[in-house]
């Protein structure tokens, strides 16, 4: 019988019977956090619970590049009696010659080093899942050792922010104002659905000291010269362009997050609405008939393509 509880206590337990039954031997991965949301139908924080669980019972061990690892078996049963214990010794110690030689990579940590772990956590698990100890685990260094390059989770953040906005080199500047506009938003865009996080990461009001996002503007500002706006003109325009990219961006973080706790995609969800927006809206409603006849497909590719033509449109209609 299950034992009740909390669910990741549930999912703890059936790893850990599987360790003691010799089903996961040491040296051997466990379900990854991602596999454990698929394989039990929960949410990214719970599987972070398990693993964390696992590791304080002892039980595995995060090798960087590997994966979390069985450590120990848990109480024998008789299955894991009958095993071959120079087997599990075996794996044990290949386990930690793997990890030996990453620790000893990781003597040469740097903040490049850090910011890019960081930048793979937020990826993959979101920014709610980011923290200078998840870095320091996944990276195999006790996390007091980050802070002799980074001053702390502020730092990282900013530095994910330039790192991620520099991936892909300014261009060179195209013919005319629009064109050079049309090139910045989309580099902005590029870079924010590559990282989901990054552009409610990023401040409107209080923006980061960041050497890219600096660049960026200074193209804005200097694309915009001759066409009779003034400084503060050019600098409003800037800040409206990147509001729009920004705006239409922040719902990647949370349909990334929606798509790991659902594992639907948006169009799967939009599809399995029908008949709720059939009870909700009134007889003969556009908006019914339209998702009925698949009339309206919603893409925020083509929503940001249609808002940003509409944008340079209403800046160009107010240039002197």
């Amino acid at each position: 019988m299950t034992r009740p509880g909390p669910p990741y206590l549930r999912i703890v337990d059936d790893i850990r019977r599987r360790i003691a039954a010799g089903e996961l031997r040491p040296g051997d991965q466990v379900p990854s956090a991602r596999r454990i949301t698929q394989e039990w139908g929960v949410a990214i924080a719970t599987a972070t619970k398990v693993h964390a669980a696992l590791r304080q019972e002892g039980l595995t061990q995060v090798l960087p590049g590997i994966g979390t690892v069985v450590t120990a078996p848990a109480a024998p049963s008789p299955a894991s009696a009958r095993a071959s214990s120079s087997g599990r010794l075996a794996g044990l110690a290949s386990a930690t010659r793997r990890h030996a030689s990453i620790r000893q990579s990781n003597e040469e940590l740097s903040r490049e080093g850090i910011v890019r772990a960081a930048i793979d956590i937020a990826d993959t698990d979101g920014m709610a899942e980011l923290s200078m100890r998840r870095i320091a685990t996944e990276l195999g260094v006790a996390t007091m050792s980050l802070y002799r390059h980074v001053a702390g989770k502020k730092e990282v953040v900013l530095h994910m922010i330039d790192t991620a906005i520099g991936e892909e080199s300014l261009p060179m500047a195209a013919e005319g104002w629009r064109a050079q506009l049309e090139q910045v938003a989309w580099l902005e865009w590029t870079a924010f659905r590559r990282h989901p996080w990054l552009a409610p990461a990023m401040s409107l009001t209080r923006p980061e000291l960041a050497s890219n996002a600096l660049a960026i503007t200074e193209r804005v500002l200097n694309a915009l010269e001759g066409t009779g706006f003034g400084m503060e003109d050019r600098l409003y325009v800037h800040v409206t362009l990147f509001s729009f990219v920004r705006g239409v961006a922040t719902a990647f973080e949370p349909e990334a997050e929606a798509e790991r706790e659902t594992g639907m995609t948006d169009k799967e969800w939009m599809d399995s609405q029908e008949s709720p927006l059939q009870e909700l809206a009134p007889s003969g409603s556009l908006l019914v008939n339209m998702a009925l006849q698949n009339d309206f497909d919603f893409d925020l590719d083509r929503l940001f393509e249609f808002g940003l033509a509409r944008l340079l449109d209403g800046i160009q209609a107010n240039l002197h």
